[in-house]
Protein backbone atom coordinates (compact mmCIF):
# COMPACT_ATOMS: atom_id res chain seq x y z
CA UNK A 1 0.00 0.00 0.00
CA UNK A 2 1.26 3.49 -1.12
CA UNK A 3 1.58 6.57 1.10
CA UNK A 4 -1.31 8.05 -0.62
CA UNK A 5 -2.99 5.33 -0.19
CA UNK A 6 -3.81 5.55 3.48
CA UNK A 7 -7.78 6.09 3.91
CA UNK A 8 -7.91 8.88 6.51
CA UNK A 9 -11.71 9.32 5.78
CA UNK A 10 -12.17 5.66 7.24
CA UNK A 11 -12.46 8.14 10.78
CA UNK A 12 -15.43 10.62 10.65
CA UNK A 13 -13.79 12.70 12.92
CA UNK A 14 -11.25 13.49 10.33
CA UNK A 15 -11.33 17.34 8.86
CA UNK A 16 -10.13 19.68 6.55
CA UNK A 17 -10.29 22.60 8.46
CA UNK A 18 -6.40 23.05 8.40
CA UNK A 19 -5.74 23.59 12.09
CA UNK A 20 -3.47 21.61 14.57
CA UNK A 21 -5.43 18.89 16.53
CA UNK A 22 -2.49 19.39 18.76
CA UNK A 23 -4.08 20.84 21.80
CA UNK A 24 -1.35 20.79 24.25
CA UNK A 25 2.33 21.50 24.87
CA UNK A 26 5.09 19.93 23.64
CA UNK A 27 3.66 18.57 20.75
CA UNK A 28 5.31 17.06 17.55
CA UNK A 29 7.62 18.94 16.06
CA UNK A 30 7.29 19.57 12.26
CA UNK A 31 11.23 19.57 11.78
CA UNK A 32 11.52 16.57 12.25
CA UNK A 33 8.96 15.35 9.49
CA UNK A 34 9.83 18.43 7.10
CA UNK A 35 12.42 16.21 5.46
CA UNK A 36 10.17 13.23 4.75
CA UNK A 37 9.73 12.28 0.83
CA UNK A 38 7.73 9.25 1.93
CA UNK A 39 10.75 7.39 -0.38
CA UNK A 40 10.00 3.84 1.53
CA UNK A 41 13.83 3.12 2.20
CA UNK A 42 12.41 3.00 5.57
CA UNK A 43 9.84 0.02 4.79
CA UNK A 44 12.70 -2.74 5.05
CA UNK A 45 13.83 -1.33 8.50
CA UNK A 46 10.62 -1.57 10.16
CA UNK A 47 9.68 -4.66 12.32
CA UNK A 48 6.19 -3.68 12.46
CA UNK A 49 5.45 -3.04 8.79
CA UNK A 50 7.04 -6.45 8.28
CA UNK A 51 4.88 -8.43 10.63
CA UNK A 52 1.42 -6.50 8.83
CA UNK A 53 2.27 -4.74 5.54
CA UNK A 54 0.48 -2.25 6.71
CA UNK A 55 1.07 1.21 5.66
CA UNK A 56 0.21 2.91 8.52
CA UNK A 57 2.20 0.24 10.68
CA UNK A 58 5.10 1.72 8.61
CA UNK A 59 8.04 4.68 9.74
CA UNK A 60 6.63 6.70 6.64
CA UNK A 61 2.82 5.87 7.39
CA UNK A 62 3.07 6.75 11.14
CA UNK A 63 4.72 10.52 10.18
CA UNK A 64 2.06 10.70 7.50
CA UNK A 65 -0.46 10.39 10.43
CA UNK A 66 1.06 12.73 12.71
CA UNK A 67 1.69 15.29 10.15
CA UNK A 68 -1.99 14.69 9.36
CA UNK A 69 -3.24 15.14 12.66
CA UNK A 70 -1.13 18.66 12.72
CA UNK A 71 -2.62 19.78 9.81
CA UNK A 72 -6.36 19.01 11.29
CA UNK A 73 -6.59 16.73 9.04
CA UNK A 74 -7.25 13.58 11.46
CA UNK A 75 -8.34 13.89 15.01
CA UNK A 76 -6.49 12.51 18.30
CA UNK A 77 -7.97 8.86 18.53
CA UNK A 78 -8.00 5.18 18.37
CA UNK A 79 -7.32 5.47 14.78
CA UNK A 80 -4.36 7.90 15.50
CA UNK A 81 -3.37 5.86 18.87
CA UNK A 82 -3.28 2.46 17.44
CA UNK A 83 -0.29 2.69 15.07
CA UNK A 84 1.09 5.25 16.97
CA UNK A 85 1.45 3.18 20.33
CA UNK A 86 2.41 0.04 17.94
CA UNK A 87 5.56 1.23 17.20
CA UNK A 88 8.73 -0.48 18.73
CA UNK A 89 10.28 3.16 18.76
CA UNK A 90 13.34 0.98 17.39
CA UNK A 91 14.86 3.82 15.52
CA UNK A 92 16.19 1.62 13.00
CA UNK A 93 14.13 3.77 10.16
CA UNK A 94 15.80 6.88 11.22
CA UNK A 95 19.05 4.75 10.32
CA UNK A 96 18.02 3.53 7.04
CA UNK A 97 16.47 6.80 6.39
CA UNK A 98 18.45 9.42 3.44
CA UNK A 99 17.40 12.55 5.25
CA UNK A 100 17.33 11.24 8.83
CA UNK A 101 13.91 11.74 10.00
CA UNK A 102 14.03 11.46 13.51
CA UNK A 103 10.76 9.31 13.50
CA UNK A 104 11.15 8.17 17.08
CA UNK A 105 11.41 11.43 18.64
CA UNK A 106 7.97 12.03 16.21
CA UNK A 107 6.26 9.04 17.76
CA UNK A 108 7.25 10.08 21.88
CA UNK A 109 5.91 13.79 21.39
CA UNK A 110 2.64 12.20 19.69
CA UNK A 111 2.50 9.50 22.39
CA UNK A 112 2.48 12.59 24.97
CA UNK A 113 -0.57 14.19 23.21
CA UNK A 114 -2.05 11.13 22.79
CA UNK A 115 -1.97 10.11 26.60
CA UNK A 116 -3.02 13.89 27.52
CA UNK A 117 -6.39 13.70 25.09
CA UNK A 118 -7.06 9.62 25.69
CA UNK A 119 -5.88 9.07 29.22
CA UNK A 120 -5.54 5.57 30.41
CA UNK A 121 -8.78 4.67 32.29
CA UNK A 122 -9.47 1.65 34.16
CA UNK A 123 -7.30 -1.25 35.45
CA UNK A 124 -4.78 0.08 32.92
CA UNK A 125 -5.27 3.76 34.13
CA UNK A 126 -4.74 2.01 37.77
CA UNK A 127 -1.50 -0.34 36.85
CA UNK A 128 0.25 2.53 34.70
CA UNK A 129 0.19 4.93 37.03
CA UNK A 130 0.74 2.72 39.99
CA UNK A 131 4.13 1.08 38.38
CA UNK A 132 5.04 4.51 36.24
CA UNK A 133 4.54 6.80 39.03
CA UNK A 134 4.45 5.03 41.74
CA UNK A 135 7.13 2.36 41.88
CA UNK A 136 10.17 4.03 39.10
CA UNK A 137 10.76 7.42 40.49
CA UNK A 138 11.39 6.11 43.80
CA UNK A 139 14.30 4.10 44.61
CA UNK A 140 13.38 3.24 48.47
CA UNK A 141 9.98 1.27 46.80
CA UNK A 142 12.24 -0.26 44.08
CA UNK A 143 14.05 -1.59 46.38
CA UNK A 144 11.50 -3.19 48.19
CA UNK A 145 9.93 -4.47 45.29
CA UNK A 146 13.08 -6.52 44.55
CA UNK A 147 13.25 -7.43 48.10
CA UNK A 148 9.80 -8.94 47.67
CA UNK A 149 10.93 -10.40 44.69
CA UNK A 150 14.05 -11.80 46.16
CA UNK A 151 12.16 -13.46 48.86
CA UNK A 152 9.84 -14.82 46.54
CA UNK A 153 12.88 -16.81 44.89
CA UNK A 154 14.77 -17.74 47.89
CA UNK A 155 11.26 -18.68 50.04
CA UNK A 156 10.39 -21.62 47.92
CA UNK A 157 7.57 -19.90 46.93
CA UNK A 158 8.87 -19.36 43.35
CA UNK A 159 8.90 -23.72 43.07
CA UNK A 160 5.54 -23.83 44.70
CA UNK A 161 3.60 -21.29 42.11
CA UNK A 162 5.34 -23.31 39.07
CA UNK A 163 4.85 -26.66 40.83
CA UNK A 164 1.54 -26.30 41.50
CA UNK A 165 0.73 -24.66 38.21
CA UNK A 166 -0.79 -21.72 40.01
CA UNK A 167 1.71 -19.89 37.70
CA UNK A 168 -0.71 -20.10 35.01
CA UNK A 169 -3.39 -18.24 35.98
CA UNK A 170 -0.99 -15.35 34.52
CA UNK A 171 -1.10 -14.48 30.67
CA UNK A 172 1.42 -16.53 28.89
CA UNK A 173 3.87 -13.98 27.98
CA UNK A 174 4.15 -13.23 31.83
CA UNK A 175 4.74 -16.65 32.50
CA UNK A 176 7.47 -16.52 29.75
CA UNK A 177 8.88 -13.47 31.42
CA UNK A 178 9.06 -15.07 34.99
CA UNK A 179 10.91 -18.64 34.04
CA UNK A 180 13.74 -16.46 32.73
CA UNK A 181 13.90 -13.98 35.47
CA UNK A 182 17.42 -13.38 37.02
CA UNK A 183 18.25 -14.08 40.30
CA UNK A 184 17.85 -10.75 42.15
CA UNK A 185 20.98 -10.10 44.31
CA UNK A 186 21.69 -6.61 46.81
CA UNK A 187 21.54 -3.31 44.66
CA UNK A 188 24.93 -1.57 43.83
CA UNK A 189 23.58 1.82 45.45
CA UNK A 190 22.32 -0.10 48.58
CA UNK A 191 25.68 -2.00 48.97
CA UNK A 192 27.82 1.19 48.43
CA UNK A 193 25.74 3.47 49.65
CA UNK A 194 28.16 4.92 52.05
CA UNK A 195 31.40 4.65 49.92
CA UNK A 196 31.44 8.50 48.66
CA UNK A 197 34.26 7.18 45.91
CA UNK A 198 35.52 3.30 44.98
CA UNK A 199 38.79 4.06 44.19
CA UNK A 200 40.50 2.99 41.20
CA UNK A 201 42.74 -0.48 41.37
CA UNK A 202 46.28 1.18 40.89
CA UNK A 203 46.74 4.46 39.59
CA UNK A 204 44.00 6.69 38.69
CA UNK A 205 43.48 8.43 35.67
CA UNK A 206 39.90 10.01 35.34
CA UNK A 207 36.59 9.57 37.92
CA UNK A 208 33.00 8.77 36.41
CA UNK A 209 29.78 8.66 37.66
CA UNK A 210 27.92 5.70 37.30
CA UNK A 211 24.04 5.80 36.30
CA UNK A 212 22.66 2.56 38.85
CA UNK A 213 19.38 2.30 36.69
CA UNK A 214 16.04 1.38 37.93
CA UNK A 215 15.41 -2.39 36.33
CA UNK A 216 19.12 -2.42 36.21
CA UNK A 217 19.90 -2.48 39.61
CA UNK A 218 17.46 -4.21 41.16
CA UNK A 219 17.32 -7.46 38.67
CA UNK A 220 20.65 -7.06 37.27
CA UNK A 221 22.75 -5.67 40.14
CA UNK A 222 25.44 -8.40 38.65
CA UNK A 223 26.04 -6.06 35.74
CA UNK A 224 26.10 -2.97 37.69
CA UNK A 225 28.74 -5.20 39.77
CA UNK A 226 30.56 -6.09 36.65
CA UNK A 227 30.66 -2.67 35.15
CA UNK A 228 31.74 -1.09 38.56
CA UNK A 229 34.45 -3.74 38.41
CA UNK A 230 35.88 -3.35 35.23
CA UNK A 231 36.42 0.58 35.47
CA UNK A 232 38.00 0.14 38.43
CA UNK A 233 40.31 -2.48 36.93
CA UNK A 234 40.93 0.56 34.34
CA UNK A 235 41.76 3.08 36.19
CA UNK A 236 38.68 4.98 37.18
CA UNK A 237 37.09 6.10 40.22
CA UNK A 238 33.76 5.57 40.12
CA UNK A 239 31.08 7.37 41.87
CA UNK A 240 27.74 6.52 42.62
CA UNK A 241 25.38 9.99 43.11
CA UNK A 242 22.67 8.60 45.92
CA UNK A 243 20.19 11.16 44.39
CA UNK A 244 20.23 10.12 40.88
CA UNK A 245 16.61 8.52 39.95
CA UNK A 246 15.43 6.63 36.67
CA UNK A 247 16.21 8.12 33.57
CA UNK A 248 12.03 8.42 31.98
CA UNK A 249 12.93 6.25 29.26
CA UNK A 250 10.23 3.68 30.15
CA UNK A 251 7.87 7.00 30.97
CA UNK A 252 8.60 8.87 27.89
CA UNK A 253 7.84 5.54 25.68
CA UNK A 254 4.34 5.50 27.60
CA UNK A 255 3.27 9.45 26.46
CA UNK A 256 3.78 10.12 30.09
CA UNK A 257 6.42 13.45 29.51
CA UNK A 258 5.59 15.24 32.30
CA UNK A 259 7.22 12.86 34.50
CA UNK A 260 9.79 12.11 32.07
CA UNK A 261 10.84 16.00 32.95
CA UNK A 262 10.87 15.61 36.33
CA UNK A 263 12.76 12.77 36.65
CA UNK A 264 15.22 14.38 33.52
CA UNK A 265 15.46 17.30 36.23
CA UNK A 266 16.76 15.48 38.85
CA UNK A 267 19.17 13.89 37.10
CA UNK A 268 20.80 16.48 35.70
CA UNK A 269 21.05 17.83 39.02
CA UNK A 270 22.41 14.47 40.93
CA UNK A 271 25.10 14.21 38.14
CA UNK A 272 25.67 18.10 38.48
CA UNK A 273 29.33 18.01 39.48
CA UNK A 274 30.41 14.73 37.36
CA UNK A 275 32.52 14.87 34.43
CA UNK A 276 31.57 11.58 32.46
CA UNK A 277 28.15 9.38 33.15
CA UNK A 278 28.70 6.04 32.17
CA UNK A 279 25.41 3.88 31.26
CA UNK A 280 25.57 0.37 30.73
CA UNK A 281 21.96 0.01 29.49
CA UNK A 282 21.36 1.24 25.89
CA UNK A 283 17.80 2.63 26.61
CA UNK A 284 18.65 4.47 29.68
CA UNK A 285 22.20 6.06 27.63
CA UNK A 286 19.64 7.18 24.91
CA UNK A 287 17.17 8.63 27.07
CA UNK A 288 19.92 10.73 28.69
CA UNK A 289 21.42 11.50 25.22
CA UNK A 290 17.79 13.19 24.41
CA UNK A 291 16.78 15.31 27.62
CA UNK A 292 17.35 18.55 25.13
CA UNK A 293 13.89 16.89 23.27
CA UNK A 294 12.23 17.31 26.52
CA UNK A 295 12.75 20.82 26.93
CA UNK A 296 12.22 22.71 24.03
CA UNK A 297 9.87 25.08 25.34
CA UNK A 298 12.33 25.39 28.03
CA UNK A 299 15.48 27.41 27.20
CA UNK A 300 17.27 27.29 30.35
CA UNK A 301 16.72 23.76 31.22
CA UNK A 302 17.16 22.60 27.57
CA UNK A 303 21.04 24.25 27.74
CA UNK A 304 21.50 22.47 31.13
CA UNK A 305 19.99 19.04 29.63
CA UNK A 306 22.19 19.62 26.01
CA UNK A 307 25.65 20.09 28.44
CA UNK A 308 24.57 17.09 30.36
CA UNK A 309 24.20 14.84 27.07
CA UNK A 310 27.56 15.47 26.25
CA UNK A 311 28.82 14.10 29.49
CA UNK A 312 27.24 10.81 28.97
CA UNK A 313 28.78 7.55 27.56
CA UNK A 314 27.91 3.86 27.44
CA UNK A 315 30.36 1.87 28.93
CA UNK A 316 31.84 -0.04 25.92
CA UNK A 317 32.36 3.49 23.75
CA UNK A 318 34.70 4.74 27.31
CA UNK A 319 36.41 1.73 27.66
CA UNK A 320 37.05 1.74 24.01
CA UNK A 321 38.05 5.42 23.54
CA UNK A 322 39.75 5.60 27.09
CA UNK A 323 41.84 2.50 26.40
CA UNK A 324 41.21 -0.57 28.65
CA UNK A 325 43.71 -3.34 29.62
CA UNK A 326 43.42 -5.97 27.46
CA UNK A 327 42.71 -9.30 29.45
CA UNK A 328 44.53 -12.14 29.39
CA UNK A 329 42.39 -14.53 31.33
CA UNK A 330 40.52 -17.22 28.49
CA UNK A 331 36.92 -17.55 27.80
CA UNK A 332 36.47 -20.36 25.29
CA UNK A 333 33.47 -19.94 23.51
CA UNK A 334 31.63 -19.12 20.47
CA UNK A 335 29.46 -16.05 21.14
CA UNK A 336 27.69 -13.90 18.48
CA UNK A 337 26.57 -10.24 19.41
CA UNK A 338 23.34 -8.47 19.40
CA UNK A 339 22.32 -4.87 18.65
CA UNK A 340 20.01 -3.20 20.94
CA UNK A 341 18.42 -0.67 19.24
CA UNK A 342 19.25 2.10 21.46
CA UNK A 343 22.52 1.17 21.10
CA UNK A 344 22.94 0.80 17.67
CA UNK A 345 20.39 3.01 16.09
CA UNK A 346 19.82 5.24 18.84
CA UNK A 347 24.09 6.03 20.04
CA UNK A 348 25.75 4.62 16.72
CA UNK A 349 27.13 2.34 19.24
CA UNK A 350 28.31 -0.91 17.03
CA UNK A 351 31.93 -1.64 16.79
CA UNK A 352 33.23 -0.84 20.57
CA UNK A 353 31.71 -3.86 21.92
CA UNK A 354 32.56 -5.99 19.65
CA UNK A 355 36.13 -5.00 19.44
CA UNK A 356 36.16 -5.38 23.38
CA UNK A 357 34.34 -9.42 23.20
CA UNK A 358 37.29 -9.95 20.51
CA UNK A 359 39.88 -8.71 22.62
CA UNK A 360 39.03 -11.73 24.90
CA UNK A 361 41.17 -14.77 24.63
CA UNK A 362 39.34 -17.71 23.27
CA UNK A 363 36.45 -15.79 22.70
CA UNK A 364 35.08 -16.86 18.51
CA UNK A 365 32.82 -14.29 17.40
CA UNK A 366 30.13 -15.45 15.03
CA UNK A 367 28.29 -13.03 12.68
CA UNK A 368 24.39 -12.77 13.49
CA UNK A 369 22.41 -11.73 10.44
CA UNK A 370 20.45 -8.47 10.82
CA UNK A 371 21.99 -8.22 14.35
CA UNK A 372 21.02 -5.18 14.61
CA UNK A 373 17.48 -6.03 13.75
CA UNK A 374 15.16 -5.62 17.10
CA UNK A 375 14.05 -8.15 19.87
CA UNK A 376 10.41 -6.98 20.56
CA UNK A 377 12.06 -6.07 24.10
CA UNK A 378 11.49 -1.74 23.37
CA UNK A 379 11.04 -1.30 26.95
CA UNK A 380 7.78 -2.38 28.16
CA UNK A 381 6.44 -3.15 24.80
CA UNK A 382 6.37 -6.99 25.38
CA UNK A 383 4.02 -6.65 27.71
CA UNK A 384 1.41 -4.46 26.37
CA UNK A 385 2.23 -5.97 22.49
CA UNK A 386 2.84 -9.14 23.45
CA UNK A 387 1.59 -10.50 20.76
CA UNK A 388 3.73 -7.86 18.45
CA UNK A 389 6.54 -8.39 20.60
CA UNK A 390 6.03 -12.44 19.87
CA UNK A 391 6.35 -12.14 16.45
CA UNK A 392 9.18 -9.88 16.48
CA UNK A 393 11.13 -12.44 18.71
CA UNK A 394 10.22 -15.25 16.44
CA UNK A 395 11.95 -13.59 13.25
CA UNK A 396 14.96 -12.60 15.32
CA UNK A 397 15.82 -16.29 16.93
CA UNK A 398 15.50 -17.20 13.18
CA UNK A 399 18.79 -14.58 12.92
CA UNK A 400 20.64 -15.98 15.76
CA UNK A 401 23.15 -18.82 14.78
CA UNK A 402 22.16 -22.02 16.17
CA UNK A 403 26.12 -23.18 16.70
CA UNK A 404 27.11 -20.16 19.39
CA UNK A 405 27.20 -20.80 23.34
CA UNK A 406 26.51 -17.27 24.21
CA UNK A 407 24.82 -13.61 23.03
CA UNK A 408 26.07 -11.17 24.47
CA UNK A 409 24.12 -7.45 24.12
CA UNK A 410 24.24 -4.27 25.99
CA UNK A 411 20.48 -3.80 27.11
CA UNK A 412 18.86 -4.89 30.41
CA UNK A 413 15.36 -5.40 28.07
CA UNK A 414 17.03 -7.15 25.26
CA UNK A 415 18.31 -9.75 27.52
CA UNK A 416 15.25 -10.85 29.26
CA UNK A 417 13.52 -11.04 25.53
CA UNK A 418 16.27 -12.72 24.16
CA UNK A 419 16.36 -15.26 27.06
CA UNK A 420 12.39 -15.95 26.48
CA UNK A 421 13.30 -16.36 23.11
CA UNK A 422 16.14 -18.91 24.19
CA UNK A 423 13.71 -20.83 25.95
CA UNK A 424 11.01 -20.70 24.02
CA UNK A 425 12.54 -22.21 20.53
CA UNK A 426 14.61 -24.97 22.95
CA UNK A 427 17.94 -23.35 22.38
CA UNK A 428 20.57 -23.07 24.91
CA UNK A 429 22.70 -20.10 24.61
CA UNK A 430 23.84 -17.93 27.82
CA UNK A 431 22.69 -14.33 27.89
CA UNK A 432 25.72 -12.59 28.49
CA UNK A 433 26.46 -8.27 28.65
CA UNK A 434 29.36 -7.51 26.99
CA UNK A 435 31.13 -6.01 29.85
CA UNK A 436 29.76 -9.06 32.08
CA UNK A 437 32.35 -11.38 29.58
CA UNK A 438 35.14 -8.91 30.52
CA UNK A 439 34.58 -8.34 34.15
CA UNK A 440 34.68 -12.46 33.70
CA UNK A 441 38.24 -12.57 31.96
CA UNK A 442 39.72 -10.19 34.45
CA UNK A 443 38.50 -12.76 37.09
CA UNK A 444 39.97 -15.50 35.17
CA UNK A 445 43.39 -13.64 34.67
CA UNK A 446 43.35 -12.99 38.37
CA UNK A 447 42.41 -16.93 39.35
CA UNK A 448 39.16 -16.40 40.04
CA UNK A 449 36.71 -19.25 38.12
CA UNK A 450 34.03 -17.36 37.08
CA UNK A 451 32.53 -18.76 33.52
Amino acid sequence: MGINELDLKQDPACSEKGLSNYLWRDHPDENKWADCVHCGMCLESCPTYEQTGQEQHSPRGRVHLIKSVAEGKLEVNEFFSDPVFACLDCRACTTACPANVDVGGLIEEARGQIRQAMPLKGWQGAVSKFVLKGIFPHPNRLNAAGSLLKFYQKSGMQKAVRQTGLIKIMPDHLVQMEAVMPEVQEPVRKKYKNEQVLKAKGKSKAEVALLTGCVMDVMFSDINEATINVLRRNGNDVIIPQNQTCCGALHVHAGDRETGRMLAKQNIEAFRDADKVIVNAAGCGCMLKEYSELFREEPEMHDKAVEFSKKVEDISKYLHETGYEKPKGEIKTRITYHDACHLAHGQNVRQEPRDILQDIPGVEMVHMPNSDRCCGSAGIYNITNPEMADAVLESKMQNVPGDVEMISMGNPGCMLQMAMGVQKYGRNQKIVHTVQLLDWAYQKEDGKERV
